[in-house]
């Protein structure tokens, strides 16, 4: 490291937890980000902050102006750019050596699993559910930890599913896909500005943690917050044994769908 890069991360580098070598793993990762909005920007400004080393930043979007009310990576001039573009740009002059690489695509799964496979952690910042089955999936296939935030009204949750651990519980598990949850959605009911920012904060620190080799936190766990009266609930996670992703009858099933 030189000496502005010294300077810059000064303190992390005072902390016996990160030092000068956790700053350089820093400085080697790459981060995928799905989505660029509520979550993402708090997110990938600490990110950045930090000295991740690559950020590949996924979202099809536009900025528009309704979404300055709480999408603070990006700014009224950006309005009408992709959200991608628009982060890259603020994170950028945040910290000029992160590698940014804004992608203008829709989270399909031919793409994702590409895009999955190239990095060290999965932040899920989409705001629907087909999306983040898709990322919880390929996340699992290729044992990469993932970090999943959501955020409606003034409720929010954060939990971390580390697939390097063969006993990891999934998305699935917590939501399987074939209840079909209720999706609500942040242009029908709204969404409390400083919430997205709490639960963005918190997923840039769990994917810090997981690039640093810190064990604890939100790995298995599930993290609600109810922002009206600011109460916190933390709770272990399981994995389900009838688990199509991650349980045992989902290897039984890929196992026989192999041969």
């Amino acid at each position: 490291m030189n000496d502005q890069q010294l300077l810059r991360y000064s303190r992390h580098i005072l902390l016996d937890e990160i030092g000068i070598e956790g700053q350089q793993r820093l400085s080697s990762a790459s981060v995928l980000m799905v989505g660029l909005g509520g979550l993402g920007s708090p997110a990938a400004l600490y990110l950045a902050a930090s000295g991740v080393g690559q950020l590949t930043l996924c979202d099809h979007d536009t900025v528009e102006l309704s979404n300055l009310q709480r999408q603070i990576v990006h700014h009224t001039a950006s309005i009408g750019q992709t959200k991608g573009a628009s982060a890259a740009a603020t994170l950028h002059g945040i910290n000029p050596e992160v590698n940014c690489i804004p992608l203008a695509l829709r989270a399909d799964a031919a793409g994702l699993h590409q895009l999955i496979a190239q990095a060290d952690v999965v932040l899920d910042c989409s705001d629907n559910f087909a999306t983040r089955y898709a990322i919880n999936r390929i996340c699992h296939a290729l044992k990469k930890p993932l970090v999943s935030g959501a955020a409606i009204q003034f409720s929010g949750q954060a939990a971390v599913f580390d697939f390097r651990r063969a006993d990891t519980p999934c998305y699935n598990c917590l939501y399987p896909e074939e209840t079909e949850a209720r999706e609500l959605r942040c242009a029908t009911t709204g969404v409390f500005a400083p919430l997205v920012g709490i639960i963005g904060t918190i997923q840039a620190a769990e994917a810090l943690k997981l690039l640093l080799g810190i064990d604890g936190g939100l790995s298995a766990r599930l993290l609600t917050l109810d922002a009206l009266d600011m109460n916190f609930r933390r709770i272990t996670l399981r994995q389900d044994p009838l688990c199509q992703i991650c349980g045992s009858a989902g290897r039984f099933c890929s196992k026989i769908s192999n041969k």
